[in-house]
């Protein structure tokens, strides 16, 4: 830890913010106290806000920050770098952009759009940039959409799509089609939605936004109730991220387990025993167990008392704690209030 420190005071005295962030995870994670801890982010945000290019490691920072429960000492570094980057237009758009982001990151969707507004202002009067406009209606959009304005939402992506389209951006333009899916999706106007995914998924596209289709799709078929045609997009995107990375196969599970978890609290168990053998086939670890176990607790509370002895044997097999803490969880009896009236 003595080098690592001496490295430490080392780049802070030169400003070396390319070494600090390379140092920050073996330096900061070894500070126990709070207090000295905070004290020796401070010392670290007066180099960062004089970087060329301070973003990554404001973004450490913040993290840190929020482990603290203090997310609003990272927005305030953010507004730090804004401020000092306000003279040069360029380099305050991008300020700009990181602050909103950080907004949006730390679940302030608010003051993302105030920023994100002031950020769209500044593109349309003076940098006049319409790939940058674009993707800022589309970030106000979403965040319109997080705060329930879900109509205002899709009036702006759809400004943002056009652009796109005008300026023969494909990815950029398949994804506003996903966004205005999934805000048609939220207001009940299946078709639109539908017709939208539709038109993503014939054109020639990468892993992330077929996967995402297929996400948007299985909202579509569920809201519907027809779970099954759900059940499947769910596992054309599950067997499309097995081979694109890490981070979205765990988003595209992760939406898998809440959908079950869902049907389980609507007692739709026929609709989750009928369709689990779809993500048997998926894997050949006990995550295949884990999948064999669901269907059987769902014959389970569905009424079959002998799948109950299925389910243990299959639940002995799930090695990974995960999973396992995911079928305690389910296996919990429901509790029902009533009221002695």
């Amino acid at each position: 830890m003595s080098d690592v420190r001496a490295e430490w005071e080392k780049a802070l005295s030169e400003k070396d913010c390319e070494k600090l962030l390379e140092l920050f995870d073996d330096y900061i994670e070894n500070i126990e106290d709070e207090e000295t801890l905070r004290e020796e982010l401070k010392r670290l945000e007066e180099v960062v806000i004089e970087c060329e290019d301070p973003y990554d490691l404001a973004h450490e920072i913040a993290h840190v920050y929020a482990h603290l429960d203090d997310a609003e000492s990272g927005i305030e570094l953010y507004k730090r770098i804004a401020e000092r980057k306000k003279e040069d237009p360029e380099e305050y758009a991008t300020a700009l952009y990181y602050l909103a982001d950080a907004y949006e990151h730390f679940g302030m969707p608010e003051k993302a759009i105030e920023t994100y507004e002031e950020l769209l202002k500044l593109e349309e009067e003076v940098l006049k940039n319409e790939k940058e406009i674009a993707l800022t209606l589309a970030n106000i959009a979403v965040n319109l959409d997080e705060i329930g304005e879900t109509e205002k939402a899709i009036e702006l992506m759809e400004r943002a799509r056009d652009i796109f389209e005008r300026l023969s951006d494909e990815k950029n333009y398949l994804i506003s089609l996903l966004d205005l899916a999934h805000f048609r999706y939220e207001l009940g106007d299946y078709n639109t939605a539908e017709a939208l995914i539709n038109e993503v998924l014939k054109n020639p596209r990468d892993n992330e936004i077929e996967i995402n289709a297929k996400l948007v799709e299985a909202e579509i078929w569920a809201g519907r109730e027809e779970y099954g045609k759900a059940f499947k997009a769910l596992r054309d995107a599950l067997l499309k991220a097995v081979d694109t990375n890490e981070e979205i196969f765990g988003l595209v599970f992760d939406t898998l387990v809440d959908f079950i978890e869902g049907l389980f609290n609507e007692e739709a168990y026929e609709d989750i025993y009928e369709n689990i053998g779809l993500f048997v086939e998926v894997f050949e670890d006990d995550t295949a167990d884990f999948f064999r176990a669901i269907g059987e607790l769902a014959r389970w509370r569905g009424g079959d008392e002998e799948a109950k002895k299925r389910f243990d044997e299959l639940y002995s097999k799930v090695e990974n704690e995960d999973l396992k803490a995911i079928l305690d969880e389910w296996k919990k009896p429901k509790l029902s209030l009533s009221l002695g009236l």
